[in-house]
């Protein structure tokens, strides 16, 4: 090394900064030799994940079997020792330890014996998981309460003679103090904590299924994660942001589904507003085209006043919706949407509306709310549910700890380690240009207007109540939820209401953003990771929002390898077209590879009886060589520090800076 003698102000201003953590030669040497050497260890393994859609416990099993890795794990170790009736024990009991432990306490006649061998068996998975890290990372993730045991048998060699009486003590130890239990327990989160070194959740965690509130509690646990946002992420963002206009389609969307356990008990909103103004307002009017899809085994549990109700109650919010979107669609003629604007366009007499040159007959014109001369105007009743509801929105305390934590863990897109995600597309005109769009006064594309599109979003959530600003950024996650060619929409429009009072279904077609024939072009999947950075032979798009139609052969890969979709159909009303139940991708510093997997009979199954979820696993990308931390982003980052302790050390010896040996 040669010494620089001389630093500028600004340098040898941070240069004694960092002093202060390293005062010495020898503490600025240690922290460079330790730096150097995690640079050497191969990558973490990444997940991603796309699509969940309140499905909780296929999504929590996934979390919990981290993706399968932990069944290939045992299979690995103990593939030629153990039946597979004893390595699928194993796994379930890793993936659920308090119940199956409860199970097996009820079924074992030796239970001493049980804990022992079993012991033996969950330090050695966690000894080969936890192989690739550094020994103080493995130290940072221990349970507190077992730290020091833990890292005593992870680190005592079994093999050794003269260490297996002390290892068997430590055992032996556990068990006679009652403690095997609390301690299985602590070894089996830490052997999934170290399967998967970060997961990325590539959009739409709320929707459709039943419980997102239970996802979002696990998530706001997990060790490392970031989210891109979905369109239905983006909604409920709006809805807690105090937008009526998303708590409207939130409630529409929740109502149509038949799926608001997560409302009312996920998040204790309550409905009774919206329900006895349904009930009082369109108790006389025609509710057929607003009938509630039942489905699944407690559709049968609904009597005829229910399935009433809900319609109406269904009705009333989407008329509300109705109205709301034009408010939004006048205010802001930038959206360029104005051919959406369709109450206005109803012919009463002839019972049909008029959208763009064509006339459809109406299934429905009984709207007792609308005024054909103020279409778009709410009426005072319905100005006061709109409001008690969008209140109940912006109180739930549990709802807005979710989505404080979707802002903060969240964005639009994310570079990471060579690969760009996003959940929807970049939208592209019909020549593979970027497309431009207008909002906000300046003419944007690509990843410019994404950057404009997040930090608007971010508008609607943290300026102040009331303003123009954030009244604007609750108008634009309107948009990006149903604005034509929106990032995350992807399409021309959303046809909830010809869906709604329109028979004829060529009415209904939602026209994809060129995007999504584009991306079959290596070529232009280059050109996109261009415009974020990335290029080279690794560097790949991550995309979520449409299914993946496995079960017609279409493949997952797109644009010679450089494009992944992942929503495999991880919701239930997606499995019929995607004809699987999910995707994971996983990038570990081997290789690169998707996994698929079938659908999830169930927690009780899997616990009772060992039931895991079948995956099938292809790797489309190998890596020349392994791939190390120091190719990563955090690599990069771990190198700039050493580099400026480099510097400090050459500050020191020059006399730039004084070492400070004070104990």
């Amino acid at each position: 090394m040669n010494p620089k003698k001389t630093f500028t102000p600004e340098e040898l201003r941070y240069l004694k900064l960092l002093a202060k953590q390293y005062p010495t030669v020898q503490a600025a040497s240690t922290e460079i030799i330790n730096l150097q050497a995690i640079l050497n260890l191969p990558k973490g393994t990444e997940h991603f994940i796309s699509d969940i859609h309140g499905e909780y416990e296929a999504f929590l099993h996934i979390l919990n079997s981290c993706s399968g890795v932990v069944k290939e794990k045992l299979d690995e170790l103990f593939g030629t020792s153990m039946s597979r009736h004893d390595r699928d024990q194993l796994a379930t009991l890793i993936y659920y330890p308090s119940e199956k432990l409860e199970l097996i306490r009820r079924e074992q006649a030796d239970l001493k014996e049980w804990y022992r061998i079993t012991l033996h068996r969950l330090i050695e998975v966690c000894r080969w998981v936890s192989s690739k890290y550094t020994r103080s990372k493995v130290r940072k993730a221990l349970p507190k309460d077992y730290a020091y045991i833990i890292d005593e048998l992870l680190h005592t060699h079994y093999s050794e003679t003269d260490k297996r009486d002390y290892y068997e003590n430590i055992i032996n130890t556990i068990i006679d103090t009652e403690r095997a239990p609390s301690f299985i327990k602590a070894v089996c989160a830490l052997i999934k904590r170290m399967a998967v070194d970060h997961l990325h959740i590539v959009g739409d965690i709320f929707d459709r299924g039943p419980r997102a509130d239970i996802i979002m509690d696990s998530l706001l646990h997990y060790h490392s994660v970031d989210i891109q946002w979905g369109n239905h992420d983006i909604l409920w963002m709006g809805a807690a942001s105090g937008s009526r206009t998303l708590v409207a389609t939130v409630l529409a969307n929740s109502i149509h589904y038949n799926n608001l356990e997560v409302i009312e008990t996920g998040y204790g909103i309550s409905l009774r507003p919206l329900s006895i103004f349904a009930n009082e307002v369109y108790k006389d009017c025609d509710v057929h085209r607003f009938s509630v899809k039942l489905t699944g085994p407690d559709a049968e549990q609904y009597t005829e006043k229910d399935k009433l109700l809900s319609a109406r109650m269904h009705k009333a919010i989407t008329v509300i919706l109705f109205k709301l979107e034009g408010q939004k669609i006048i205010r802001h003629p930038e959206f360029d949407m104005a051919d959406r604007l369709l109450l206005d366009k109803i012919d009463y007499e002839r019972q049909c509306v008029t959208i763009g040159d064509t006339v459809y007959p109406l299934e429905d014109c009984d709207f007792p709310t609308v005024d054909p001369a103020q279409p778009y105007e709410l009426t005072p009743e319905e100005n006061q549910v709109i409001d008690q509801l969008t209140a109940s929105f912006t109180r739930s305390e549990k709802l807005q700890k979710h989505i404080r934590f979707l802002y903060s863990k969240g964005g639009l897109y994310k570079v990471f380690n060579g690969n760009l995600l996003f959940h929807g597309c970049i939208p592209m005109t019909e020549d593979g240009g970027f497309q431009s769009f207008s909002i906000g006064g300046v003419e944007r594309s690509g990843k410019a207007f994404l950057d404009y599109a997040e930090k608007t979003a971010r508008k609607a959530y943290y300026d102040k109540a009331g303003s123009s600003e954030r009244q604007f950024g609750m108008d634009f996650l309107w948009f990006l939820w149903a604005g034509r060619n929106s990032p995350i929409f992807g399409r021309d429009r959303m046809t909830t209401f010809e869906r709604r009072l329109i028979k004829d279904e060529s009415a209904w077609s939602e026209p994809k953003n060129y995007y999504y024939t584009l991306y079959q072009d290596t070529e232009v999947c280059e050109r996109i990771l261009q415009e974020f950075g990335l290029e080279g032979p690794h560097c790949h798009i991550i995309n979520g929002h449409v299914p993946v139609k496995a079960k017609k052969g279409e493949s997952p890969i797109k644009g010679g390898g450089k494009l992944i979709v992942i929503d495999g159909g991880f919701c239930k009303a997606y499995q019929p077209t995607s004809g699987i139940a999910g995707y994971t991708l996983i990038y570990n510093s081997r290789n690169i590879r998707i996994v698929s997997h079938q659908p999830f009979e169930g927690r009780y199954d899997a616990i009772h009886n060992d039931h895991d979820i079948a995956n099938d696993s292809l790797i489309f990308e190998r890596m020349e060589t392994r791939v190390k931390i120091a190719e990563t982003d955090i690599g990069r980052k771990l190198q700039a520090q050493a580099d400026d302790l480099r510097r400090l050390l050459e500050a020191f010896k020059s006399g730039a800076v004084t070492e400070d040996h004070t104990d």
